[in-house]
């Protein structure tokens, strides 16, 4: 694997990005176990969690899958989302993306997953299983 390459996984699951009123609280369904995102700014409340959580009459888009890159990194590594998001656009496909303490995740639509495996393979990132994550 080149020098540059990264790692990553694809969640399991069906995601859903979510927009409530930034003086709601955060509500139960969003802290579910599993990946979720919860970001309040003054303008919104914003929410990515697993689609099936999400009650009737939120407003949300379905239809995400959520890409892990393999970390942890450090604080001072620079352009690991850069490298990673890179062939993406390149490949014409639009993504989310988040960070946490350890790493980034990455949003695709289901529909553009393949397209967007095939352009990261292309780079030379690799999709890894969980059992993979800590090799190496």
């Amino acid at each position: 694997m080149p020098t540059d390459s990264l790692r990553y996984r694809v969640l399991p699951g069906d995601f859903a990005v979510c927009r409530l009123d930034p003086s709601e609280p955060e509500p139960d369904w969003a802290r579910a176990p599993g990946y979720s995102n919860i970001t309040r700014t003054q303008d919104e409340l914003s929410i990515v969690c697993a689609a099936e959580n999400v009650p009737a009459g939120i407003r949300m888009e379905r239809g995400w899958r959520v890409l892990k890159v393999v970390g942890p990194f450090a604080f001072d590594a620079v352009g690991i989302l850069v490298r990673f998001v890179s062939p993406l656009a390149k490949a014409g496909i639009p993504i989310l993306s988040m960070a946490t303490f350890d790493t980034d995740y990455v949003l695709v639509r289901q529909d553009a997953l393949a397209k967007a495996e095939q352009a990261l393979a292309l780079a030379g990132h690799q999709r890894v299983t969980v059992d993979d994550e800590t090799d190496g």
